[in-house]
């Protein structure tokens, strides 16, 4: 399995080669995040119009109810943002888009033949808010949006160990409506 990862903030990839594994990653940023993968050798990317909506209705949520979980914890108190859904989807879907199609092909050129794409988009807050006259670019640089891409490789299915197994003890999430990178701390 090759060992290429690749992250991408605001729409600029970075240029380091020390790309931390994905849990990594989300423990170090607090937000709402979504992770899908492509399919046919890279060929697609399964349900991407459902994941985006996921992680702007996420992120809107975080942001109307459970700020410290987008901003952190010292910096929740700045995050009195409230917009309407379209301006959220307007806002978050271009960068994640523009920062996919930036990536993609440096992300395709460095995997082996059989590996596939897990593509993770976060949109954290941003504790550096440049304040505007106008409502849209306002919340527009209170956030950043990453995306970080690793290789995956399928399980054959049908083969010994290509099952999962799964248990969940314990309360439910708070916020369960919003999927966000708080567990990884938590767990």
């Amino acid at each position: 399995m090759s060992n290429c990862r690749y992250l991408v903030t605001n729409g600029v990839i970075s240029q380091t080669s020390d790309v931390p594994p994905v849990a990594s990653f989300l423990e170090a940023h607090p937000g709402a995040y979504t992770t899908s993968r492509t399919h046919g050798t890279a060929a697609r990317v399964l349900f991407w119009e459902r994941h985006l909506r996921r992680l702007v209705e996420s992120a809107r949520i975080l942001a109307e109810t459970k700020p410290e979980y987008l901003f952190g914890t010292e910096n929740a108190r700045i995050s009195s943002y409230s917009a309407s859904p379209s301006s959220w989807d307007s806002i978050v879907r271009p960068v994640v888009n523009d920062s996919l199609r930036n990536v993609l092909p440096v992300a395709l050129e460095g995997r082996n033949v059989g590996e596939e794409l897990a593509i993770t988009s976060l949109v954290s807050g941003n504790v550096n808010i440049r304040e505007e006259n106008r409502e849209k670019e306002r919340i527009f640089h209170a956030f950043d949006v990453y995306l970080h891409i690793g290789v995956y490789v399928p399980p054959v299915f049908g083969t010994e160990g290509s099952s999962a197994h799964l248990a969940v003890v314990g309360p439910g999430r708070d916020t369960a409506d919003a999927k966000f990178s708080q567990w990884v701390r938590k767990a």
